[in-house]
């Protein structure tokens, strides 16, 4: 837990020159504003640290993990604890992404359970953070940091619970959200439906990618989910939602 950029910079920079100094492979993935004054916090230490943009790796927060795993697989094999600092959650995530994201972070518990070499940091900042979403901090990670002092969570659900099937309910949708049936015979009408809303708003290639995505999960709803589904679709600011 930290307050505000500065605060963020001094320790994050603690954490990342005590890796440099051990040897110690690093990869941050922050936002590019928080990347520049690190930097410049940690001076020619940061030619031996690794540095991505969230806005990059973590657009879709399911792509996150994947990521780690990457960085964890190149580096864990020569035998060195490594360290990570990842910072999927911040004031402009909208509300259907942060339930992904509180979701991603509780999965890092199970992803690296058997990988203790690897040390991950997730920041949070009180000052700009709702205190809701700074509680499931809480409940999603087995130790926090506040004022400096690290302490076990007495609010971690533990690994059985982030292994046990999606339970967060997603956002309610707006009130002008446009919606259709999910059904084995109306598919194709679906995906008329879908591409309809989405090359208005997308490149052809993005507008693609979610159609395939969207068919993926009606097919399924059809085959495996009890027949039939309701799939709702609107904008936000700054995404398409389905």
């Amino acid at each position: 837990m930290y307050a505000g950029r500065d605060e963020f910079t001094e320790r994050m920079g603690a954490f990342i020159r005590d890796g440099v100094a051990a040897g110690e492979p690093t990869l941050v993935v922050v936002s590019a504003a928080k990347i520049a004054p690190l930097r410049a916090e940690l001076g020619a230490d940061a030619d031996g640290v690794l540095f991505a943009d969230m806005a990059d790796v973590g657009a879709n927060p399911g792509r996150i993990i994947p990521a780690w795993r990457e960085f964890v697989s190149e580096h864990a094999a020569a035998g060195r604890p490594l360290r990570g600092i990842g910072e999927p959650i911040y004031p402009e995530r909208g509300a259907c992404e942060l339930v992904e994201c509180h979701r991603h972070e509780a999965l890092l518990n199970l992803a690296f359970a058997d990988t203790p070499s690897f040390w991950l940091v997730c920041p949070y900042d009180t000052e700009a953070l709702p205190a809701e979403v700074v509680e499931t901090a809480h409940r999603t990670h087995p130790s926090v940091v506040s004022a400096g002092v690290a302490r076990e969570s007495a609010l971690f659900d533990g690994l059985e619970a982030v292994a046990a099937p999606f339970s967060d309910p997603l956002p309610e949708p707006p009130a002008g959200a446009a919606e259709v049936e999910v059904r084995l015979e109306s598919l194709a009408a679906l995906r008329r439906f879908v591409a309809a809303h989405a090359d208005a708003v997308l490149s052809r290639d993005r507008s693609d990618e979610l159609l395939l995505a969207v068919n993926e999960l009606a097919t399924n709803t059809v085959r495996h989910g009890g027949g039939r589904g309701v799939l709702r679709i609107w904008r936000e600011p700054d995404a398409l939602v389905c």
